[in-house]
């Protein structure tokens, strides 16, 4: 079987990479991400995230330092905002489903994109995956906005969107045995709804992208019908496999995703079978539009 690899050339440094489809997701291989990483390494692994906007390493057993350093390259390590409500310091935490603890992110999403300044990656470290089920999928918002007709996105170009916690989230975090009413109630208090850009201009390529997330609660200045009609259609946009990649994890594998440019979801299939997974995100600024 023939496979399309590329090289990616950063400050003399070369990563080996099989792109994993037309439009989004790399397999970075023969990287070590236990070992130290070099100005020029790092720099090539954080041009390839920007570049593919989501990569994939096999066989990295890390431990939760290990893990925390990576993303401490890219930014500052987020603390949960549930967490932070009950006092944690710790920005790792474990996603673990099990007969009793269903899977509850199976919804096209960007991280906590109801807070001012969302953040801007997001790590995940396989720990024991099931015998079947429990891919993720990723989905492109760079050609997602492409996709729209030049008149469709001069219009998304002039309208903001609202973000807050999802009652599904809520109801999550009541049911949970880490946080609680309490928690839920703080959380919905606290974090009022909050207004980004429809069309985001990526931080670092320029690029724009349709900024969606499953947090977003209505289109500004549109009433209620043509608020829910217009994003019925821009995110069933995410349903293209066209835009889409999969990936099914083995345990050790590491995932690193810009979650500016990137919806994802964790797929539910694999229920009632236990599947843990680590992760962290980190800071990111405030999203914008800038023309051009």
């Amino acid at each position: 079987m023939n496979i399309a690899t590329e090289r990616l050339n950063a400050a003399s440094l070369s990563l080996l990479m099989r792109k994993l489809s037309g439009n989004i997701g790399a397999e970075i291989k023969g990287l070590d991400l236990a070992s130290s990483l070099d100005d020029a390494t790092f720099a090539a692994l954080f041009e390839a995230v920007t570049e593919h906007q989501v990569v994939f390493l096999r066989d990295q057993h890390l431990t939760d330092d290990q893990h925390e350093a990576i993303a401490c390259r890219f930014s500052t390590p987020s603390i949960y905002p549930a967490q932070r409500i009950m006092g944690g310091t710790k920005a790792l935490h474990h996603i673990a489903d099990s007969a009793e603890s269903p899977p509850k992110a199976d919804g096209w999403h960007t991280d906590i994109s109801w807070l001012p300044e969302p953040p801007s990656h997001a790590f995940l470290s396989a720990v024991q995956i099931p015998e079947f089920g429990g891919d993720t999928m990723w989905a492109n918002l760079f050609a997602a906005y492409d996709a729209l007709s030049e008149p469709m996105q001069a219009m998304c170009r002039n309208l903001t969107a609202m973000h807050a916690p999802s009652p599904e989230q809520l109801e999550a975090f009541r049911r949970s045995g880490n946080f609680g009413p309490d928690i839920a109630e703080k959380v919905a208090a606290i974090f009022q709804p909050v207004e980004h850009p429809l069309v985001r201009t990526h931080p670092v390529s320029g690029r724009q992208a349709l900024y969606l997330s499953g947090f977003m609660t209505r289109i500004v200045g549109l009433n209620s019908a043509e608020s829910d009609m217009l994003l019925h259609y821009l995110n069933s946009l995410l349903d293209n496999p066209n835009l889409q990649v999969r990936w099914t994890w083995r345990e050790g594998d590491f995932a690193i995703w810009d979650e500016a440019s990137t919806n994802h979801r964790a797929l539910s299939d694999h229920y009632p079978q236990d599947r843990k997974m680590r992760r962290c995100t980190v800071d990111g600024g405030r999203p914008f539009y800038r023309p051009g």
